[in-house]
Formats: C-alpha cells, structure tokens, sequence
C-alpha cells in the first residue's frame, strides 16, 4: 500500500514526469482498492471470508510480480492499480471476520492487535521503497510482495477450507449495501472516515519528498520517517485496553485529532530534522487512536451484513484516500509540501471533535 510514497522523487526523475503525474502510482492503487472493496464485501458474505482473502491474495501476487516486470510508467500504473484492487478485500474481510467471531466489549483491544500488521506494513513498506529509490534497480520491493502474498494467499486457503461455513451462501449487492446505508450512524461513520482519508493520507505520502526537498534529507532517510509514523501505532496498539477503559471512544478520538494535528503541523514546520521521527510518532499515535475507535464502530453499525459494511466502510477510506493523494499532488506541485501537511494537520482537529460530538449522543442508545 506505501511502497510508492518514498519512490516517487525516483519516479519522477526515471519518467521524466512531475509529482502530480507519478502521485497517480499511489492514486490508481487506492482507487481500484476503495472501488473493489464494494465489490468483495458482499463476496466475501456469500462465499466465505477468508476464502475470498486467499483469492484476492492469489491475484494481487500476480500482479506485483507484474509491477517488477513491466516496461514504461503506464505499465506499472496499471500494475498497481490492478494489485491494489485484488488486495482491496484483506483488511475489510478480516475485520468482519473478527466481528464475526470476537464479542463487542473484547473488539477494540482485538483490532488494535490486528492492526499491528497493518501498522508494521505501512512502515516498513515506506521504509523499503525509500531504501529502493537509492538503489540501482527500484523495483525489486514488488518481487517480494510477490512471494509473500503468494505464500500467505496459500496458508490463508488452507485456513478457509477448515471453516467452509463462514460464508452465508447468498447476497444481494445493492441491497446489502442499502441495507447498511440505511443506518444513520453508519453513515456517520463511512463520511467520517472517508474525510479521515484525505486529510491523513494525502499528505503523509508526501511526507518523504517534503523531508528529501525541503530538509535536505536522502530518500532512503526519509522512508524511514514513516517506520517512526508506524511505531507511533504499535505503542498505541499495546496500551488500548487501558486508553478505551480511562478515555473511552469519545476521549480517543479527541486526543487521535489532536495528537495528529501536532505531528503534521511539527513536520511542516519544525526546522530541524531531528525532530520528524519524534513527530511522525506522534501522528501515527494520533491516526490508531481515531482510526482504531473508527473500525470499532464500524465492524457493529450492520451486524447482520458485516462484510458489506466493513467493505463500504474501508472502501470509502480509500476512495479518500486516493482523493486525498491527487489533491495533494496537485497542491504540492503548486504550493510547496510545507502549506499542505500543515493545513491537513490543523483540519484534523475539528473533525476528531465532530466525530467524538456525534458519537456520545450514538452511546446513548442501546447497541445493536
């Protein structure tokens, strides 16, 4: 998912092409990830979700091993976008099956450990590509993806054939999908995420070019920076159970804001680079805090189409993201990376405070 945020100063300088065009490496992949997420939700409702995993799993190493071998820069968009739709149903598909199996009161601590997986990958994957963008051959990160989702692809199948009856045998996709929109938190909770996606991840894939041009730092130092971002998660992920009980989803989504708002702005326009590792921990904190209360909510708001809700829920997230990577390309090659992770971090205050607002009066009423 972040193994072309660090390369593409490398992208640009190997195409001949500026920021705004080579951001589409990044774009494209969220976009057939958020669209194809729709798609595999009521899949994975109907056939069973980790044998829809091990599917998607199986298609996304083809096509990486695709992005190390194709020619030219649209071959590899097209790569891209093609790995970002088949892996679209790992994460949404794996929550519900969490929901399914793991009881309300015991699934935030339960996702947060979930997501250290997810957390480690956008590290190290931005920690990678930024290593790659200095060496010789660039694309040799899409060769290992290869083999690793070919490999967990096959472990994930040999899970799914020991649970055949995880799937519901049917499923209707615009019903299922009306069906979870159908809920006014719901809806809440899908608009809230997808502005999450800009305002987070359209300026974080520029955080290594703003460190390599502005601060002078090299593109594999930079990479690094968001290693720090995703150990911000990991300490989070070991002190949820006692941050749920003492702030509760209300307090963490305040402070996640917050703690996100201070990252971005540090990075912005701190002028020593010493401090981009102790801001970048502190704004991966802040996205788990606001993020983690996110999926909570969103793995209950349709307990009866759970696959479709999660994949509405993770599709709307990365259709704002991508929204998020094009804007911010576009304002970077115009304005300077500086104004753009400042003013996304100062815009992530309000809406922690919106969603925590909204989410106290939705604590009054009985969960369903």
């Amino acid at each position: 998912m972040r193994v072309t945020d660090a390369l593409l100063p490398r992208l640009a300088r190997e195409f001949g092409a500026g920021l705004a065009s080579v951001s589409w490496v990044i774009t494209g992949f969220a976009v057939a990830y958020g669209v194809m997420q729709v798609l595999f939700g009521p899949l994975g409702d109907r056939i069973g979700k980790l044998r829809m995993i091990a599917i998607g799993c199986g298609g996304a190493a083809v096509a990486s091993a695709a992005c190390y071998v194709v020619p030219g820069f649209h071959g590899l968009l097209a790569a891209r976008a093609a790995a970002g739709g088949f892996v679209a149903c790992v994460i949404p598909l794996a929550m519900a099956w969490i929901g399914d199996v793991v009881p309300y009161e015991e699934r935030q601590p339960v996702i947060a450990r979930f997501l250290i997986g997810q957390i480690m990958g956008v590290a190290v994957g931005a920690a990678v590509g930024g290593y790659a963008a200095d060496t010789a051959d660039w694309r040799w990160p899409f060769a290992i993806l290869a083999l690793w989702l070919a490999l967990a692809g096959v472990a994930i199948g040999l899970q799914a054939r020991l649970e055949p009856a995880r799937g519901t045998g049917s499923s209707r996709f615009f019903h299922d999908m009306a069906g979870v929109l159908a809920n006014p938190w719901a809806r809440v909770v899908v608009a809230t995420v997808f502005v999450e996606g800009v305002l987070v991840f359209g300026p974080l894939a520029f955080i290594p070019t703003h460190l390599h041009f502005v601060r002078g730092m090299e593109l594999s130092r930079a990479g690094m920076m968001l290693l720090a971002y995703g150990m911000g998660g990991i300490a989070f992920a070991l002190i949820v159970r006692r941050a749920v009980r003492r702030l509760g989803e209300t307090g963490l989504a305040i402070a996640g804001g917050v703690m996100l708002a201070l990252g971005f702005v540090a990075v912005a326009l701190a002028p020593w680079t010493a401090l981009a590792p102790v801001a970048c921990f502190a704004a991966g904190f802040g996205f788990y805090m606001l993020h983690n209360t996110l999926q909570t909510n969103a793995t209950q708001m349709a307990p009866q189409r759970r696959g479709a809700g999660m994949a509405l829920f993770a599709s709307s997230f990365f259709i704002g993201q991508s929204a998020g990577v094009a804007l911010a390309g576009a304002l970077a090659q115009a304005t300077g990376t500086r104004p753009l992770i400042a003013a996304a971090g100062l815009l992530l205050v309000p809406l922690g405070l919106a969603f925590a607002r909204l989410n106290q009066r939705h604590a009054r009423r009985p969960r369903a």
